[in-house]
């Protein structure tokens, strides 16, 4: 089933999420909504918060971006309870999107290597670390379990150039091709 996309102006999107156990209810379900929500907005990263839930689950499928003959460079992978060790390296930057804010992209730093504790969809335990374009989208979408938005790391004139369209998103004021949800008061 796809899920709505929560969008910027969501009180959820700045929670900082919460851990979950094994029994957590429905969770195949849930990680499968996930994978058929993202893929039907064409993302390669989403994680819980953006469909409403305030828990520490994301998705990653960096195959899509990929060429053919890289494809054995990209993951796709559950990330559960996801705990960074650590992130080295020179920050590089790299254009950064949200399915969060719809059609506002731009220049975010990270660092090009990440070392996570996490667990599978299957509650295995994992401590690895990822480099490049997969651990730019991992950071990505750990941000939002922190309950940051790329669009924090943005420069401040860029920010200012984009305060309009940010606004809009808030308001729910999108064009995008998949379904959405703007907070009401």
């Amino acid at each position: 089933m796809i899920l709505p996309i929560y969008l910027l102006g969501h009180p959820i999107l700045k929670k900082s999420s919460l851990p979950i156990e094994e029994n957590y209810q429905n969770l195949d379900l849930l990680i499968q909504n996930m994978w058929e929500t993202m893929y039907n907005a064409h993302g390669i990263g989403l994680a819980a918060p953006q469909v409403g839930l305030s828990i520490r689950l994301f998705i990653v499928d960096s195959n899509q971006v990929l060429k053919d003959h890289e494809t054995e460079k990209g993951i796709k992978k559950v990330f559960i309870n996801a705990e960074k060790i650590e992130e080295t390296g020179d920050f590089w930057e790299y254009e950064e999107g949200c399915l969060s804010i719809p059609t506002i992209r731009g220049d975010v730093s990270r660092p090009p290597k990440i070392k996570l504790k996490y667990w599978d969809e299957h509650f295995e335990e994992h401590i690895e670390e990822f480099d490049n374009l997969n651990a730019r989208v991992i950071q990505h979408e750990y941000d939002h379990l922190e309950g940051d938005l790329f669009i924090e790391k943005l420069k401040p004139i860029k920010k200012r150039r984009i305060q309009k369209k940010l606004n809009n998103i808030k308001k729910g004021i999108v064009d995008c091709e998949y379904k959405v949800k703007a907070f009401q008061k």
